[in-house]
Order: structure tokens, then C-alpha cells, then sequence
């Protein structure tokens, strides 16, 4: 028997941060993340409404997008915007 996993509470915030800074569709995102075989578009809707957690490789996809470091993006006490973060 296990534990359900903590999920960041800002998490969805803060990729749809990444994603309007960025001034990207969620279509655009979909394709600047690279994910068509790990994950259909519709996906980014949902992690942005907090209906889905994305799985660890979409997330470093992310951070790597929006230059920012994974803990930056999951650590609810992290703010993207901060210390020359989100590019």
C-alpha cells in the first residue's frame, strides 16, 4: 500500500505563467514542448486547470522551455518571476 504524492499546490499557475509569458497558444506550447509522442495537446489545457499533473519528462520540458530550473516550477514557495528567472 502507498502514498499518494504531494502535488505542488502553484503548480497549474505556474505553467500557465510559463506559457502567457511566453505569449504562446496552448497549440504553440504543445509543439515548443516536444511531447507529441509522450502526450495529446488537449493535455496542456488540462495542466493548466489543475486537472492533470504532468508526468516528470513534460515538466523538465517546461523548465527547459521557460529556462528555469524544475524546482523553480514545483516549489510552491518559488516564484518564476524573481531573480532573473523566466526568460
Amino acid at each position: 500500500m502507498g502514498y499518494a504524492r504531494i502535488r505542488p499546490k502553484r503548480l497549474a499557475e505556474k505553467l500557465l505563467q510559463i506559457r502567457n509569458t511566453l505569449g504562446l497558444s496552448q497549440t504553440e506550447m504543445y509543439r515548443r514542448l516536444a511531447v507529441e509522442e509522450l502526450m495529446p495537446y488537449t493535455r496542456i489545457s488540462k495542466f493548466e486547470h489543475n486537472q492533470l499533473e504532468p508526468p516528470l519528462p513534460v515538466l523538465l520540458q517546461y523548465a527547459r522551455v521557460a529556462g528555469v530550473h524544475m524546482e523553480d516550477i514545483v516549489d510552491d514557495e518559488l516564484d518564476l518571476g524573481g531573480a532573473g528567472r523566466l526568460c
